[in-house]
């Protein structure tokens, strides 16, 4: 499944999106969303905690001017990537 973060950590429930996730699964932060990625932050030590891919959408890093605060251990993909990781996840969740 292809989870989709768009929203801050601080304004939705992080730890449940988590849960449901699966060895497998992806999530890709966009929007507001890319604020979990900051480097140092306890929500990336939640993300990295999961067995799931992460991604990050470069155009809203570069929006929210975060590209050096960004964790490099989540990958960063421009929109095309973001096309590729919908075709290979049939199902999909917006958070």
């Amino acid at each position: 499944m292809l989870y989709t973060l768009s929203h801050s950590p601080n304004q939705c429930d992080l730890p449940a999106l988590l849960r449901l996730t699966a060895e497998g699964d992806a999530l890709l932060l966009l929007q507001d969303g890319v604020l979990a990625g900051l480097a140092g932050s306890a929500h990336l030590e939640s993300l990295l905690a999961a067995p799931i891919s992460l991604y990050a959408l470069q155009d809203d890093l570069e929006a929210r001017g975060l590209v050096g605060h960004f964790s490099h251990k989540i990958t960063v993909v421009g929109y095309n990537h973001f096309v590729e990781l919908t075709e290979q996840h049939r199902s999909q969740m917006a958070w």
